[in-house]
């Protein structure tokens, strides 16, 4: 998601735009020996906080650049563990800030920042989302030279994204100097029969090589985007480290804000998120 500072989303614009698939980068991810680098499962006991020596929980209610409703805390009630599992809780609350600013919402945004990063490898959630109008949540990727290039020429990769108005969709998205806003490399993911992410849990999947990021919901490829989706004058980002994000914003310019039918409070459940590289000897 682009919500380091301008997001904008224009779905037609976004939805024109086809998938480039390199034919040499699109093979199934089962076709490949993995080793795991990184991971949590989340098995602590029931209550716990998030593992501080994995996550960073991010503290603020100044819209994200995206024009947010919550109030991001550190606190447990917003981000702990149950039954095995992180549960990112958005609740309605009206809650004041450190900084002395309230919001009417509140939400946790966890980062591997300053914790992990990795260049390449596959990198993969299970996660059952949250439902109803106004939610947004993400497992996403920034690279980790962000504070001394800044956003966008630092990379974003978007894992899975959703908006609670599309209940049976899901967007996977790459972002760089160029492309962001209406412009973002962006694809969707749409389940059959009409159900609902919110059913189940589902795994959500990038693998990403040096020329090419792919993108998988359930090990189903949906979408693969390669240096031939540039445009004159865009800059690939992806040749460094990127770390790992999980949230639950309430509200924004793409979901719009929460409605009378909206529910809270809202969970996003994650299983586990884990991180490979190659055992083979690289791309």
């Amino acid at each position: 998601m682009l919500r380091f500072f301008f997001r904008a989303y224009f779905l037609a614009a976004l939805l024109s735009q086809p998938a480039l698939i390199a034919q040499d980068s699109a093979s199934p991810s089962k076709d490949h020996k993995w080793e795991l680098t990184w991971s949590d499962e989340f098995n602590a006991p029931d209550g716990s906080g998030v593992d501080t020596s994995k996550w960073v929980a991010e503290v603020g209610g100044k819209g994200w650049g995206n024009h947010e409703l919550e109030y991001y805390t550190n606190r447990a009630v917003n981000a702990h563990l149950e039954n095995g599992m992180l549960a990112i809780q958005a609740l309605r609350e009206n809650y004041t800030g450190p900084d002395g600013l309230s919001r009417d919402y509140t939400s946790a945004r966890l980062v591997t920042k300053n914790k992990f990063a990795q260049q390449y490898g596959r990198f993969e959630a299970r996660i059952k989302l949250p439902a109803g109008q106004g939610m947004w949540p993400a497992f996403w990727m920034l690279g980790d030279d962000i504070d001394q290039v800044n956003w966008p020429r630092c990379g974003e990769i978007d894992i899975m994204e959703n908006v609670g108005k599309e209940p049976s969709r899901v967007h996977g998205s790459i972002h760089g100097p160029g492309y962001i806003g209406t412009v973002g490399l962006e694809s969707p993911s749409t389940l059959p029969s009409g159900r609902k992410f919110s059913d189940d849990f589902h795994i959500f999947a990038v693998e990403w090589e040096p020329n090419a990021v792919r993108f998988y919901v359930d090990d189903t490829l949906y979408a693969t985007r390669t240096r031939a989706d540039l445009r004159a004058g865009w800059k690939w980002a992806f040749d460094h480290p990127f770390f790992l994000i999980l949230n639950v914003a309430v509200g924004g310019d793409w979901p719009g804000s929460p409605d009378a039918t909206t529910r809270f409070p809202q969970n996003m459940l994650v299983d586990y998120v884990r991180v490979y590289q190659r055992a083979a000897s690289g791309f």
